[in-house]
């Protein structure tokens, strides 16, 4: 019977012949999830004919370029776990700085209400739920909200969140026009990382990207759709002193921040990724 570690290497090298840039590392995580042991921790580990099979078959979509998240069902952010798959955005390490400005937002205006109410979060375009998750863990006591139009997407979005932020509510609507449902100074933060790419940068993607939902992609106005219509759009919505946050794509975290300095807001800042990269934009209703 062959071990384990001879599997992973014989993964590992198919993979790398397809030209999938980490090629032993997916091979390790198939073979993880297939065989139930890692095959660096247990090398001499025997396979039944079953995993092999089953591996086999992951391995032959990911040499297609089936994104790995996609096989595995789930994909780390911070520190937890969610779960996704076709027809939901896939939680990249990108969006963490994200996450961080608007938990650290969330917690001072906590501090500023202190016990006289809980604070209101908002997450538009939410996909898998990991930036109203990541408050929701952040600040328990508050109210999150997680707004997302694709039912594929909402799907994972609910099951995310009821496992683990059970306090957030999902909600299945286009922020285009959600706005309207919101009250005047209801909400001390709104964090959204919408569709950026433009239709021209969306044919130069990873084979990989094809896999997700377009929709979740692209947008229209070279990419800045979103932005022109929730910064203006959801102004009303927020509290005095509430902060407004975004993930903007290459070349955009200028551009975003000049739309939200015309919208009115304050403090307007752009923050880096962890590849040191503008990915963050902060602004503040005065």
């Amino acid at each position: 019977m062959v071990n384990l570690e001879a599997l992973w290497r014989k993964a590992a090298a198919l993979l790398q012949q397809a030209g999938i840039e980490d090629a032993a590392f997916d091979a390790r995580e198939l073979c993880r999830m297939c065989c139930g042991a890692d095959p660096l921790c247990a090398p001499q580990a025997p396979v039944s004919e079953a995993a092999r099979r089953r591996l086999a078959q992951l391995c032959a979509r990911r040499a297609q370029h089936e994104p790995l998240q996609y096989l595995l069902g789930e994909w780390d952010f911070l520190d937890f776990t969610v779960e996704v798959g076709p027809g939901v955005l896939i939680p990249r390490p990108d969006t963490e700085c994200v996450a961080e400005t608007a938990m650290a937002a969330l917690r001072h205006m906590a501090e500023k209400l202190g016990c006289v109410c809980a604070p209101a979060a908002l997450d538009l375009c939410a996909g898998t739920g990991v930036l109203a998750i990541a408050m929701a863990r952040s600040v328990p006591a508050a109210q999150v909200a997680a707004v997302e139009k694709s039912g594929a997407a909402f799907r994972y979005l609910q099951h995310n969140c009821a496992a683990l932020a059970p306090r957030t509510v999902a909600v299945q609507a286009d922020v285009f026009g959600y706005e309207n449902v919101l009250a005047p100074q209801s909400v001390d933060v709104i964090v959204s990382n919408p569709p950026y790419v433009t239709a021209q940068e969306y044919e130069a993607l990873a084979p990989e990207l094809f896999f997700e939902p377009r929709e979740a992609l692209v947008a229209q106005q070279e990419g800045l759709c979103f932005y022109h219509h929730i910064a203006p759009a959801y102004f009303h919505a927020l509290k005095s002193g509430g902060a407004l946050v975004f993930e903007t794509g290459s070349g955009q975290a200028q551009h975003v921040a000049a739309l939200c300095t015309a919208a009115g807001y304050t403090g307007v800042s752009v923050r880096c990724d962890a590849a040191g990269l503008p990915r963050c934009v902060y602004a503040e209703k005065p």
